[in-house]
């Protein structure tokens, strides 16, 4: 993480903002890049600060979440997790049936426990049907066996890394504070944005990304703002 300090004072280590900017960059264009090529991406983040970001800005752009705790074996073993999946659709069809109310009260209300628990556990990722391109990850501490089994798997992984951690196990790791509510919300609106970006992007505009893409758009702007500033202060 060194690489990533700028200084330290009373003990704090400070980040370098132009890197976590730089590094932002990167795994924006990256997640906008494995988009526009048909694949998935999965948000993740259990801490309770993180998770309604998660949530809200992975139902935005249309992709899966994981926001309670992280099932071990859901990538490596996802098969299993299926298994559990389709058991939570066959629950939700007996209640739409209304077959339920007709089972015996004790054994009705231990599926519908059970039906609740698969939603809160497995309700973003029902419809996964198979593993994602790319995971975001709000807290590496936190969800560790994720990024473990995203590893062993040769899945790219983008993460939130603070001072205590390790980059070298990210993919693309953006330095920055996993605690920070504000900071977290931010980066999965960002997240989300280059997935929607992904998402529009046709196959024959990708040999001009560079052009299109929302960084280098924002940064066009910004040239341009700047260049106006100039031009006043000529006048």
């Amino acid at each position: 993480m060194a690489r990533f300090i700028f200084g330290q004072r009373n003990g704090i280590h400070i980040i370098d903002l132009q890197k976590t900017l730089r590094s932002m960059r990167e795994a924006l264009k990256f997640i906008e890049d494995i988009v526009a090529q048909g694949e998935s991406v999965l948000f993740i983040g259990t801490k309770k600060h993180a998770r309604d970001a998660i949530i809200n800005q992975a139902k935005r752009c249309g992709m899966y979440f994981v926001s309670e705790r992280w099932l071990g074996g859901t990538l490596t073993n996802f098969q299993i997790i299926r298994k559990s999946v389709e058991r939570l659709k066959d629950l939700e069809a007996q209640e739409k049936e209304g077959s339920l109310p007709l089972l015996p009260k004790k054994e009705a209300a231990k599926l519908a426990k059970e039906q609740v628990r698969l939603e809160r556990l497995l309700g973003g990722i029902r419809d996964m049907d198979r593993p994602p391109g790319a995971l975001f990850i709000t807290d590496t501490r936190k969800e560790r066996i994720a990024l473990a089994e995203a590893r062993k798997l040769d899945i790219p992984v983008v993460a939130v890394v603070d001072t205590n951690r390790d980059p070298d196990e990210v993919t693309y790791p953006i330095p920055g504070n996993d605690d920070a509510i504000k900071g977290l919300k931010l980066l999965s609106t960002k997240i989300a944005d280059a997935v929607i970006a992904g998402r529009t992007k046709a196959p024959a505009e990708k040999e001009a990304e560079e052009e299109t893409s929302p960084t280098a758009v924002a940064e066009e702007a910004e040239v341009e703002e700047q260049t106006t500033e100039d031009r006043r202060q000529e006048i």
